[in-house]
């Protein structure tokens, strides 16, 4: 925080002077940019079109309701400058801002028109096409200011251009193109952070939802002859938008120095107040891709996601200890969070939606029995009241939580909103760990901890079905079991401290058996394999194992390294396609160069799969991230590099670089490397 003591008055030192107040003073007029890589998304809804004054069936297939999505959870890259003015009373603020912004949704529609073919025998035909390239908006703002942050609501008027255009036989033999502009302006509603990350800058996430309204009807030209007639139709427009944003503030920002004084003052109470915003952008160039399976990793793509958490706590009584964590997630990894087995995005959930979505990620109770002896003080942070407790203790935790939030923990490797990204490399890949697909369960958690060890073993819940959002019900008959030790240890050579953590696991859930499916498909049964799979589920057991090494080289270097391995015979249930996996690496902080809160990481990971899950796969199988069609197998492996930046304590701004090799260990397909960036707030 040294860089705001140019903005501190000089008044600290006057006992008769008020208590500085603990936040940023964010009025006046203020500029900046924004954009988003794959985390904008547009619908343009279109009424049934009529030709020739009847009524045409719906163009998609299945579609009962008489309309056409286009553009549905398609994602567009949009971006553009804003400029507003800010009036500031107490920690209360309220806002003017205006944005315009360029984008590039465009979306085909399927055609199915009587008498004149589909698309599918008629390539050249797509009778309407719609885009939009230009988003406005002018919004009011309510926020809340906090320590250097401002969270706040938004309302007010958006619009933006369409262009839809209709293409159709011309009776003659070719094609004959119709186009109209048309307008739209309708309402916004959104909210966001920012964080001053210098005296005349700031870094933001912007959401906002925009309803455009209808165009009402509008002609499209004439199909000839006598299953035509004129063409007309009608659409709505509506928009969810994420923007990560650079905010300039040419007046500069007035902070008192004590801010973050006052917050440690607050620290030990019976509450815990935190939170995060985390925004990850990443993008794939072209690589080599022969052919296209459902589940594939496509070439030339970009997508963005973001969560935002709030993490509550409050002490019931002493030992016992009550917390929630609501979390909005919104965006897709790329692909839709498919084609690698070991994942580029740690922050990809396999629950991803085009708006944010709101769940209740974490409720749990954490009873803490002291077994005497030495004590320890434990700060106030994330899902953790400030306390003192007994280092010798006994934990007992009852809830909703995620598995990684007690076992496999890596202080180098092991939290992908500000670390490695790689799936394969912050974690045991071949853990098929329970969870519903964001990566939480229910269950109990004990853990024994004394200075030189700790034991801890959990029970929980598994999904009723491999990649399944619901949770089993059936825990006594269907659930999974993980026991973890963990040894603390200094090497006498380097004289510094580390631990050797060794997991056992073993779930119990509804699926299918790779050698069964593939004879069963083989001998003719099925066609499908992926329909033997799903008719054949039934309670099977995975098991497998996992170590982990955490190891300080120096005060600022760290390494890293993990082995983990399943019996590969049925179906996962919930992590990834992995049955074998080894990775390591190294973390260093920037000190020697005189940056101390950045870091650098690098590491790599080979994943593999079982014989028998080779052959499903070969078969056409679909897996929970991959499945090509066929399989020319080959491990994948993968090397990760990224400089996390510290611009502040509370914000990390992260370029990150991995390469990928024989992308869901199919080796007719890439090398695929990929490049992405990662914002990362945190009170």
């Amino acid at each position: 925080m040294a860089w705001f003591a140019l903005n501190v008055p000089a008044q600290a030192a006057d006992p008769g002077a008020p208590a500085p107040a603990a936040f940023v003073d964010w009025s006046g007029g203020y500029l900046g940019l924004q954009g988003s890589a794959g985390a904008s998304y547009g619908a343009f809804t279109f009424a049934p079109t009529r030709i020739g004054g009847r009524t045409v069936a719906p163009f998609k297939t299945g579609d009962a309701t008489g309309s056409n999505d286009i553009g549905r959870d398609a994602t567009t890259a949009v971006g553009g400058v804003f400029g507003g003015w800010n009036w500031q009373t107490g920690p209360w603020l309220v806002g003017l801002e205006v944005d315009i912004n360029a984008a590039n949704l465009k979306r085909p529609v399927p055609s199915t028109v009587p008498g004149f073919g589909t698309e599918a025998t008629n390539p050249a035909f797509s009778l309407i096409r719609a885009k939009s390239d230009l988003y406005g908006s002018v919004r009011g703002r309510l926020g809340y200011s906090f320590e250097n942050s401002l969270v706040y609501a938004s309302f007010g008027i958006a619009g933006a251009n369409a262009r839809v255009i209709a293409t159709y036989p011309d009776g003659a033999g070719g094609l004959a193109t119709a186009q109209r502009d048309l307008g739209f302006l309708g309402f916004t509603l959104g909210a966001g952070l920012q964080v001053a990350v210098h005296p005349n800058l700031a870094l933001g996430i912007d959401y906002r939802y925009a309803d455009l309204g209808s165009s009402g009807s509008f002609p499209l030209g004439t199909l000839p002859g006598p299953a035509g007639g004129p063409v007309s139709t009608a659409t709505r427009f509506t928009a969810h938008q994420m923007m990560a944003r650079l905010i300039w503030l040419p007046s500069g920002l007035r902070l008192p120095p004590e801010a973050e004084e006052a917050a440690e003052a607050a620290e030990r109470t019976r509450y815990s107040l935190h939170g995060q915003a985390t925004l990850l952008a990443q993008g794939v160039p072209g690589f080599r891709s022969p052919y296209r399976g459902e589940q594939s990793l496509v070439p030339r793509q970009a997508q963005q996601t973001t969560t935002a958490t709030l993490f509550l706590g409050f002490k019931l009584t002493e030992g016992t200890e009550l917390y929630y964590n609501p979390e909005f997630s919104q965006g897709f990894g790329l692909s839709r969070t498919l084609g690698v087995a070991g994942f580029v995005n740690g922050e990809a959930q396999k629950a991803g939606a085009p708006f944010p979505k709101l769940r209740s990620n974490r409720y749990f109770v954490r009873q803490t029995f002291n077994l005497g002896g030495e004590t320890e003080d434990v700060p106030d942070g994330p899902n953790q009241v400030a306390t003192t407790r007994s280092v010798e203790r006994l934990t007992v935790v009852a809830g909703k939580f995620a598995l990684g939030d007690f076992f496999d923990g890596n202080v180098y490797a092991h939290d992908p909103r500000v670390d490695f990204f790689n799936w394969a490399i912050w974690g045991a890949a071949a853990w098929d760990f329970p969870a519903n697909l964001p990566g939480f369960t229910q269950g109990v958690m004990v853990e024994y901890n004394r200075k030189e060890f700790a034991l801890r073993a959990a029970y929980t819940q598994v999904p009723k079905q491999p990649s399944s959002d619901v949770l089993d019900p059936r825990v006594f008959e269907r659930g999974g079991l993980t026991v973890e030790f963990e040894g603390r240890h200094t090497l006498p050579v380097l004289d510094r401290p580390g631990k050797l953590r060794i997991g056992l696991f073993s779930n119990v859930g509804n699926t299918a058996n790779f050698r069964q499916v593939v004879a069963l498909t083989q001998a003719g049964l099925f066609d499908d394999v992926n329909d033997a799979a799903s008719l054949t589920r039934r309670p099977r057991r995975k098991s497998g194992a996992y170590i982990n090494l955490e190891q300080a080289i120096t005060d600022d270097l760290g390494l890293f390294a993990r082995a983990s391995v399943n019996d590969g015979r049925n179906e996962s249930l919930s992590f990834t396609d992995i049955d074998r996996s080894v990775s390591g690496g190294l973390s260093l902080k920037g000190s020697a160069w005189g940056r101390p809160g950045d870091t650098v990481g690098l590491g790599t990971s080979r994943n593999e799969i079982s014989p028998s899950h080779r052959a499903f796969f070969a078969t056409g199988g679909l897996g929970l991230l991959i499945g090509d069609g066929r399989l020319n197998y080959a491990p994948e492996r993968a090397v990760e590099a990224f400089y996390a930046l510290g611009l502040t304590k509370a914000v990390t701004m992260t370029f990150n670089y991995q390469h990928v090799e024989n992308p869901a260990y199919n080796r007719d397909r890439g090398p695929a490397d990929f490049f992405g960036g990662r914002l990362h707030v945190d009170f």
